[in-house]
């Protein structure tokens, strides 16, 4: 039996990924398959912090089970595998409903959906990418006879189907960890040393670590019960990964299949372009970058839609250099988040494809006769010397020297969205870096 819960965190701090460890813990039921965190559309205006729906199967257990977390004392392990005997959906709603109820804010508009049925996989695809209608997720429901609990507006009820249609593709792990009660709230203690070792040692983890800045990335500064969510593609590098950070002590632990960093939410080809949903979209630069206020740079591509304002955001840091080294003319195609007011598109990552030729001025000729750097007489005029009124042709021009490079950009560790893929995972690195202004 499929069980789905959404919107259950808070601005306050609650977190669902939390909320799903104490479902799991409650229930006297085998735990198929991980957990899984399905990121829905980034740009949806009303989410809390990264719209994230959490789905889990309960049933009956057969063969070999695994370790996946540890709460309690004990191994959270669950199956691959399960028996046709499904538990009761119904009942399964009056277990998990006092679960909400607890760990309800007044600031969350809670859904959770049980079924023995996925919902079409293309509600997956319109969650992550568009903005779904509710009437459309009540007729799934009914559809696929699935039992629903709402509280507040229950808007939650539309990322629980959208997060229980994902039919994974691509998809990565996040092992999550989570803080002992008394420390909500207070300031986390991790050692940032520790976590550079790890990203170091494991090449399979990312997003962890940002090196350029010596900042670490995996750690929330929200007051939330997560102590830190270590990203990767290998379980066993995320098992290793844990006992080699250094910090205060684990609660627990839980490791969730996720389609963090997969580019999902992207949407290729598309015939316009409309706010609230994320693109991938190709053009020539048709003007210079500017930083305006706040340290924001925003560039104007020329595209098949028309002019597109394009913008690297002040906590993207180095990233808005790359801005700064574009010129009119460049080929570019660019990723991220089309916003609304103002329609700007927030870049996730940038990819060079061609590079316009800049010719630098080259230095007024110097006379043959007296030695002298000759004065320009006019825009094709060419240029005279003024002591002895000798003339030169204007010389030519030379190539000038770009200091970018062809390929894929993307901003630091800690300014990526959940779902962006990184460069790492694309099996792609960055062809220049920019450290203090200089590459």
């Amino acid at each position: 039996m499929y069980v789905a819960v959404d919107d259950t965190d808070s601005v306050r701090g609650n977190c669902t990924t939390f909320l799903v460890t104490e479902i799991i813990r409650r229930l006297d039921l085998d735990l198929i398959g991980n957990p899984r965190l399905v990121r829905l559309n980034p740009a949806v205006p009303w989410k809390t912090r990264g719209n994230g729906s959490l789905v889990m199967r309960f049933g009956e257990g057969v063969g070999e089970d695994r370790a996946i977390g540890r709460m309690d004392g004990r191994e959270v392990r669950c199956f691959d595998r399960m028996s046709p005997r499904e538990p009761d959906a119904k009942d399964l709603i009056e277990k998990i409903r006092p679960i909400i109820e607890e760990y309800h804010e007044s600031d969350s508009d809670p859904g959770l959906v049980v079924s023995r049925v996925k919902p079409s996989p293309r509600f997956y695809w319109k969650g992550v990418r568009t903005i779904v209608d509710r009437s459309e997720i009540e007729a799934e429901i009914d559809r696929i006879g699935a039992e629903k609990l709402e509280m507040g507006c229950g808007r939650g009820i539309v990322g629980c189907v959208c997060g229980m249609a994902w039919r994974p593709a691509d998809s990565t792990l996040e092992l999550l960890a989570y803080r002992e009660r008394g420390r909500w709230g207070t300031e986390r203690d991790v050692d940032p040393e520790s976590i550079r070792e790890m990203d170091s040692a494991l090449g399979s983890t990312f997003n962890s670590w940002e090196e350029r800045a010596k900042k670490v990335a995996m750690v929330p500064s929200t007051p939330c019960p997560v102590l830190y969510g270590l990203r990767g593609d290998d379980e066993g590098d995320l098992f290793r990964g844990m006992e080699m950070i250094r910090s205060e002590p684990r609660d627990r632990w839980m490791v969730f299949l996720t389609n963090q960093g997969t580019d999902d939410h992207i949407i290729r080809g598309a015939g316009k372009l409309v706010p609230n949903r994320s693109y991938y979209i190709e053009g020539r630069v048709s003007s210079p970058a500017a930083r305006i206020r706040g340290g924001h740079s925003i560039m104007v591509i020329s595209t098949r839609h028309g002019n597109v304002s394009c913008a690297a955001y002040e906590p993207s840091k180095e990233f808005r250099m790359l801005f700064d080294r574009l010129i009119p003319g460049d080929e570019v195609g660019v990723m991220g988040e089309l916003r609304e007011d103002p329609p700007t598109l927030n870049v996730e990552k940038l990819r060079v494809i061609g590079m316009a030729e800049l010719e630098e001025k080259p230095p007024n000729p110097v006379c043959g006769s007296c030695g002298r750097s000759m004065e320009s007489i006019g825009k094709g005029k060419g240029y005279r010397c003024r002591r002895c009124r000798s003339r030169s042709d204007a010389p030519e021009g030379a190539k000038a020297v770009r200091f970018l490079a062809e390929g894929w950009y993307e901003p630091p560790t800690a300014a990526r969205r959940h779902l962006s893929k990184p460069l790492k995972r694309m099996g792609l690195e960055q062809p220049l870096e920019f450290v203090n202004s200089r590459m």
